[in-house]
């Protein structure tokens, strides 16, 4: 009898991605993927540990798995991913009803894992980039492509070095092979993912690995995350020089006080920051820019505040993530003092979120009337009426659905602006709806 794996994924891309390479990995051993808890012989936590919310959200639908195993005592479960890695001991403790723990460097040992009673894979694996996985891609549109595992970066805030390890990257050939195959099967976008994308190295530097992969990948090519310190010219010439590179990249600011970016242990200032920003929109004019700003952290004084808000002012992103700061046990920040009240960081938060709310329907307002390339994903999650898809500087178009297939690239002419979308319709669909008049 087939068995069947039900996965809940928390957090980021690679995170995403990490699930992805599990359901490959477990295809291989006789599992198929369910849609439903109640139905599964296995059942996958793929936690977060970046933010203290997603360890919550992790532990309070634990606790809901809980009642399913004492419906089926033969169901398993894995905790897997970062929040595995930093605080497998917690996990035992407060729930010991787990089986499995497994950290992000070992997803590969999934099924070695499953074969024993119980079971913990939190080694440092030091050959994880040479790791092959068939990953089980739930889209056949898009794909996620890792490129290198890690960071060296140790921001005093993040976690992430201390769980997913020292930066490490995949050969270029490994690479070059998988989205080769993507290709071949027909995605029209990738993207590649690291920590720190700019610090690829392997037998190539990063800016060697996109030219190459230029050569062989007909669609649309992005890439998260850049580091600010490591953002360089060649990498900003490539992005205006190569077809396949989308015209849009997200740079983590994360504040505009100079002394809580070195408190951040973020390696740059802000001017440094702008002149990149500068010389980006100089080369590519029609570039979009999306960040990460943290609110609230250890030693923030108002006037470091006004800094950020002068930033968002002086570079007006396409659009921001923004949070509180979150405490994470073992990190620098964690223990420094200064520590704001929650109070003060939401009271913040609320207002830099406010303001960009602002500046992003402004962008947005600008772009009514133009010619928009747009990526086709699907219906609209909002109206089946609608298909939604994305453009090339990644803002999401819904247009009526017409004729348009998923997966085509449409010229899409933009009608209306909304506060975090467009909408428009087909131009091929407006010349007809002319004709007809």
């Amino acid at each position: 009898m087939p068995k069947n794996v039900y996965i809940y994924t928390f957090g980021c891309q690679m995170n995403i991605h990490d699930s992805e390479k599990m359901i490959g990995l477990l295809s291989e051993n006789g599992y198929a993927l369910t849609e439903n808890p109640e139905n599964a012989d296995l059942i996958i936590f793929n936690t977060c540990a970046i933010r203290e919310k997603a360890e919550q959200k992790f532990y309070s639908q634990l606790g809901r798995a809980k009642i399913l195993k004492k419906k089926n005592k033969d169901l398993k479960i894995v905790a897997a991913g970062c929040v595995a890695q930093a605080a497998k001991e917690k996990i035992f403790q407060k729930a010991p009803f787990v089986d499995y723990i497994l950290g992000p460097q070992n997803i590969h040992m999934i099924n070695d894992l499953l074969s024993r009673k119980q079971g913990i894979a939190t080694g440092e694996n030091h050959n994880i980039a040479l790791n092959e996985f068939t990953a089980g891609r739930q889209s056949n549109i898009k794909a996620w492509v890792s490129i290198m595992y890690g960071c060296n970066n140790f921001c005093s805030y993040c976690i992430v070095p201390y769980t997913r390890g020292r930066e490490v990257s995949r050969p270029s050939s490994s690479i070059k092979a998988e989205i080769k195959e993507l290709a071949r099967q027909g995605y029209q976008e990738v993207t590649l993912l690291g920590q720190n994308v700019n610090s690829y190295q392997s037998d190539i530097g990063f800016v060697d690995l996109l030219k190459q992969i230029d050569d062989v990948y007909p669609g649309r090519v992005r890439f998260v995350t850049s580091h600010p310190r490591d953002f360089s010219v060649d990498l900003i010439n490539a992005i205006s020089e190569l077809e396949s590179l989308c015209e849009h990249i997200h740079l983590p600011l994360q504040s505009g006080s100079d002394s809580v970016l070195k408190a951040m242990n973020r390696g740059y200032a802000y001017e440094e920051y702008r002149k990149k920003i500068a010389l980006l929109r100089d080369k590519i004019p029609n570039i979009a820019i999306t960040t990460d700003i943290i609110s609230g952290f250890p030693g923030e004084t108002d006037e470091d505040y006004l800094d950020t808000v002068t930033a968002l002012k002086e570079i007006e992103f396409d659009g921001i993530f923004a949070f509180k700061y979150s405490k994470r046990s073992g990190t620098k920040a964690c223990e420094m003092p200064g520590q704001i009240p929650d109070q003060i960081k939401s009271e913040r938060l609320a207002c830099i979120l406010s303001l960009q709310e602002d500046i992003t329907f402004k962008k947005n307002k600008a772009l009514e009337g133009s010619i928009q390339e747009v990526l086709i994903e699907g219906p609209s999650a909002t109206d089946p009426h609608m298909l939604s898809g994305r453009t090339r500087t990644n803002k999401i178009v819904t247009s009526p659905n017409s004729s348009e297939k998923i997966g085509s690239v449409v010229s899409i002419r933009i009608q209306k602006a909304r506060r975090h979308s467009l909408h428009g319709v087909n131009v091929s669909t407006e010349t007809v709806l002319a004709a007809e008049q």
